[in-house]
């Protein structure tokens, strides 16, 4: 049994378009070619694929079961030349991206669904580490490009770009003594602190430390949980706070000591040593252009 591309293309626009003399003009070949094709096809494949009673060709059951596998056939075609033309262009089979919680999310599927259009088969892994965990993962050769908030002491190898800025907003349970008093500074080291944490020790995680107290949570999400039941108190993104279900059971305290706006910088990172290939190379321009400017939330 023998089955071309050709006659699956003939096939397929026969039933796309309703007739032999539309999908020629589709495929720009005459009808007769078309025709033959599908008469070749059905002959080889011992079914017909279409009635031919009325004035234009229908499909039969054999023939629609059949044609969704013709079509994936021909779409796994185009898959297989597009692939083929990656490699000549020398773009990157695979990308893996770290990036911290303090940028948007909703951010992200805007940002990746222009990149599928650009780079549809380049296999992409999207990681969700902490703070100096992505800087980390960038140095180590783990991940291609990191977003991450700025780190003070940033390892030499590492090129960086600001991106934007981020809130952070003290928040506590409703229930939580901070909750309905004007919070000084002496109060907020009183009371446990909850803040995020990451798997490789160093400074960075201290930074935003004021509390003798504190506990160590990988996720801000998870952070708010526990708030809610009056633990402690936290400084969470605010577009976290805003996009969090259990935000109504959240307390922003009035402070004594500010209004209450703690930025932080985002800045995307990447090996000053590796090449970057095409679509990595897209990937940090689109962040760089992508402003994230979120302290006026």
């Amino acid at each position: 049994m023998t089955v071309s591309m050709e006659q699956l293309e003939a096939f397929v626009a026969a039933a796309e378009h309703g007739s032999f003399s539309a999908a020629g003009r589709a495929l720009r070949k005459a009808q007769s070619a078309v025709s033959t094709q599908v008469s070749n096809l059905e002959e080889d494949l011992g079914l017909e694929l279409f009635s031919r009673q009325g004035r234009n060709p229908t499909l039969t059951a054999a023939g629609e079961r059949l044609l969704s596998e013709a079509r994936l056939i021909l779409d796994r075609r185009e898959h297989l030349i597009g692939v083929a033309a990656s490699f000549e262009a020398h773009v990157e089979k695979r990308l893996v991206v770290a990036i911290d919680e303090l940028y948007p999310e909703h951010a992200l599927g805007e940002l990746f669904a222009e990149f599928a259009v650009h780079f549809p088969h380049v296999e992409l892994e999207l990681l969700f580490p902490m703070m100096e965990d992505v800087s980390r993962l960038v140095l180590d050769g783990k991940a291609d490009i990191g977003v991450m908030w700025r780190q003070e002491d940033l390892p030499a190898e590492l090129g960086f770009h600001t991106i934007g800025w981020v809130q952070l907003k003290l928040v506590c349970g409703r229930n939580h003594p901070l909750a309905n008093a004007v919070v000084g500074w002496e109060d907020l080291k009183r009371h446990r602190q909850i803040m995020v944490t990451v798997r490789t020790e160093g400074m960075e995680r201290h930074r935003l430390r004021v509390a003798a107290e504190v506990w160590w949570v990988e996720s801000h999400w998870v952070i708010l949980q526990i708030l809610k039941q009056g633990i402690g108190w936290a400084l969470i993104p605010a577009h976290i706070l805003a996009r969090s279900p259990v935000a109504q059971d959240l307390a922003i305290p009035a402070l004594q000591f500010d209004d209450g706006a703690h930025p932080v910088a985002l800045e995307l990172v990447w090996h000053k040593q590796r090449p970057s290939g095409p679509a990595a190379t897209w990937l940090r321009k689109r962040f760089a252009t992508t402003k994230i400017d979120m302290v006026a939330e």
